[in-house]
This record gives C-alpha cells, sequence and structure tokens, in this order.
C-alpha cells in the first residue's frame, strides 16, 4: 500500500512541474505584452513597467525566479485584474465563489447520476430505461454554452422566474447549477447504466444469487461496487471543473468566479494571473487524479498490488 501511494505522489509531483513548466513558457511565447494596449503607453513607460515585474530579464531567469517564489507560496502580484493586489489574495476571494455552485452541481451529479443509471440497468428494455436514455443522449450531446443560452432566455428573460444574472439570493443558483450538472448527470448515468449491465451479466451476480445473498447485497455490495470503477475514473477530472466553475458559464451568467477571472486575465495578459490560476486548476485536478486513484484501492484491493 505504501509502494502504491508512494508512486502515485511521485508521478503527481512530476506532473505538477511539467504544468508549471509548460504553462510558462508557452505564456511567454505568446507575442506581445501586457503594456502594450489600446492607450499605446509611452515607451519608457512601457520599459519601467517591464523592469517593476521583471519582464526585461532572459526567460530563464524569470522562470527561476518565479519558481523561487513559488516554492516560498507567493504566486505574483496581479498587473491588471486588481492592480497591485496578490495573486493568492485574489483566487483565495473568488474559489469560494465558484466552489458554492460547484458544489451543489457536483452533489447533485453524482446523487442523481448514479442511482439513475442503476434505475436504468435494473429496468433495461423497460418505458423506464428508454426515457433515461433520450433524457441523457440530449443532455449530453447540448454545449454546456448553448444551455445556459436558452435557459437564461426561456426561464430568466421570457417567464421571468428566477435572476440569472450574479448570485444575489439561493435562486439565482438554479441555472448556473443547471447548466453545471445536466450534463455530468446524463454521463455518469450513461456510464453507470452500460457497467451494471455488464457486470448483471457476469458469472460471480450468478453464483451470489445462487447462495441465497439477499438482491439489495448482490446489486450494492458486487454489482455496483465493479460497476462504479469507470465511473470514479470520470467523476475525478468532472470534479475540478465543476468546483472550479465553467468559464463559459460563469461567463455568461455574470458570476465573480475564479474562471471568469481567468478568462479575463488571458485577455489582458496578466501574465501573474494566468500562471496563479493555471497552477491552481493544475494542482486541483492532480489532486483530484491522485483522490481517484486512492479510491480505486479501496474499491478494489487487487488494484494495490498493481
Amino acid at each position: 500500500m505504501l509502494r502504491y501511494i508512494f508512486n502515485r505522489l511521485l508521478a503527481a509531483l512530476i506532473t505538477f512541474m511539467l504544468v508549471i513548466t509548460l504553462t510558462f513558457f508557452l505564456m511567454q511565447a505568446v507575442p506581445g505584452s501586457p503594456f502594450l494596449g489600446e492607450e499605446n503607453p509611452r515607451p519608457e513607460i512601457v520599459e519601467r513597467m517591464n523592469e517593476r515585474y521583471g519582464l526585461d530579464q532572459p526567460v530563464l531567469v524569470q522562470f527561476k525566479n518565479y519558481v523561487v517564489q513559488l516554492l516560498h507560496g507567493d504566486l505574483g502580484i496581479s498587473i491588471k485584474m486588481k492592480w497591485g493586489e496578490e495573486v493568492t489574495s485574489i483566487i483565495a476571494s473568488r474559489v469560494p465563489v465558484s466552489a458554492q455552485v460547484g458544489l451543489i452541481a457536483f452533489l447533485l451529479g453524482i446523487g442523481v447520476g448514479i442511482p439513475m443509471g442503476t434505475l436504468a440497468a435494473l429496468r433495461a428494455g423497460h418505458i423506464t430505461d428508454r426515457a433515461i436514455i433520450v433524457f441523457c443522449a440530449i443532455f449530453v450531446s447540448i454545449p454546456g454554452f448553448v444551455l445556459a443560452t436558452i435557459l437564461m432566455y426561456t426561464v430568466g428573460v421570457r417567464l421571468k422566474l428566477v435572476p440569472f444574472i450574479g448570485l444575489p439570493n439561493w435562486q439565482a443558483y438554479i441555472l448556473p447549477v443547471a447548466c453545471l450538472c445536466l450534463r455530468p448527470i446524463s454521463f455518469i448515468s450513461r456510464l453507470t447504466r452500460s457497467n451494471m449491465l455488464d457486470a448483471l451479466s457476469q458469472d460471480y451476480i450468478k453464483t451470489a444469487r445462487a447462495k441465497g445473498l439477499t438482491e439489495v447485497v448482490v446489486l450494492f455490495k458486487h454489482a455496483l461496487r465493479n460497476a462504479i470503477i469507470p465511473v470514479v475514473t470520470y467523476i475525478g477530472p468532472q470534479m475540478v471543473g465543476i468546483l472550479t466553475g465553467s468559464f463559459v458559464i460563469e461567463k455568461i451568467f455574470t458570476i465573480p468566479g475564479l474562471s471568469r477571472y481567468f478568462v479575463d486575465s488571458i485577455s489582458g495578459r496578466d501574465y501573474p494571473l494566468i500562471m496563479g490560476t493555471t497552477i491552481f486548476f493544475g494542482f486541483f485536478l492532480i489532486l483530484m487524479n491522485f483522490i481517484v486513484d486512492m479510491l480505486y484501492g479501496v474499491i478494489d484491493p487487487r488494484i494495490k498490488r498493481a
């Protein structure tokens, strides 16, 4: 078990370093400067600003300085989004906003998707199964920005049932949460259904029933436990996107979350904020994948010996 954890931690550390390195050098390779906007500042002002943020130094020197700062927990200072404010404080203030919406959507995705897929597998071929298949096919196929636009126009603008700008009250969570959770619900349902059907056809299920075990024990202890592994694989990375907020969804519904700041930082070439948010997203994704690997070992102990 310790070797299994060590190998996963080592892989996570290497991946994290690759994310930092690739992001930094790809960002530097993009032509332009954060100080060359529509206002066309004087060359001496641009030179002083580059010197202030260390952008006048060679790329390798900048990378070394950034890594040293990162090891001390310093992500730098934002250039444009909130001038003079530390990137860490910007991320810390925006993450809770995205997480509030994302956590609700994530819990709905798991809490509705897995039971719905299990029900479809148990009722395979019946009208319930067909209705769930149609539901999943529709919402898996619709892109998030299209669904957000449709819900905003019909429910928000035409029917005026719920607010759709910002998060002034709990009703304002309904539309963005729906846009974030309907696709995961559909995908998890389909994945659970197909794996449950496969598990229910295996010999060990027939053996468990022949031993006289109750149907509840057969379904949840034997069939679902084996069918859930591919679902866990999907849940890990999906959790990152949902909890941190969708870039498009936050932009459409004017939610002041981290994803919206990330999009604005790219358009404004705010290098410290781009690096800070990318590192945060990357770390979160790697962490979720590590947790998924640990869950594999809990669900199927044979994986720990691989």
